[in-house]
């Protein structure tokens, strides 16, 4: 709904879950968005296709990463996913956070389960970290959202219990990212 909001890109409505084990069906879409990215746990076909993917132009957003446990088994993931391929903090400079809105100051993000809790973090993961994968070109080819749970910002943004920075946010983020992915 934000997207159609903020931008002319007609999109879905709804999410289309996307398996990689379903032939070429993941080269059909330009981006893929993985929540609770840390416990993605591919089989080694999974992630060479992944892989390909992301060589071929493909972008993949990783969400909802919290901690170190998690960070470890997402960094195995993605070892076997891009083999070779360092996980480096996305300057602040980086057109990711200029395409549309001018997101220069990132913050956390808590999920609404932090509301209810009144800790807005899981695990340890206290820092919130904008990281990525980029290929030879100095594409982002994966943009790893850590320490934050930026879906729950778009997802709880119309109710007034959660809070209005948060969802503003990681809307803006999002918008921002759809966008490169589309012309990057």
């Amino acid at each position: 709904v934000a997207l159609r909001r903020l931008t002319r890109i007609h999109n879905r409505s709804v999410e289309q879950p996307v398996d990689l084990d379903d032939g070429d069906d993941v080269f059909h879409w330009p981006m893929l968005y993985a929540g609770m990215a840390g416990s993605m746990n591919l089989t080694d076909a999974q992630s060479a296709k992944l892989g390909e993917y992301l060589k071929r132009g493909g972008f993949l957003v990783c969400d909802d990463v919290w901690g170190t446990m998690d960070w470890r088994l997402f960094q195995q993931t993605m070892d076997r996913v891009l083999p070779g391929r360092p996980i480096v903090d996305i300057p602040d400079q980086d057109s990711v956070f200029h395409t549309v809105f001018d997101v220069d100051q990132r913050g956390p993000i808590p999920g609404a389960w932090s509301l209810r809790s009144g800790i807005p973090y899981l695990a340890d993961g206290y820092v919130p970290h904008w990281r990525g994968i980029y290929d030879d070109k100095g594409r982002l080819m994966v943009a790893i959202w850590f320490n934050v749970d930026t879906g729950d910002s778009w997802e709880w943004a119309d109710v007034p219990q959660y809070p209005e920075r948060y969802s503003a946010l990681g809307i803006r983020i999002a918008v921002n990212t759809v966008i490169y992915a589309m012309t990057h």
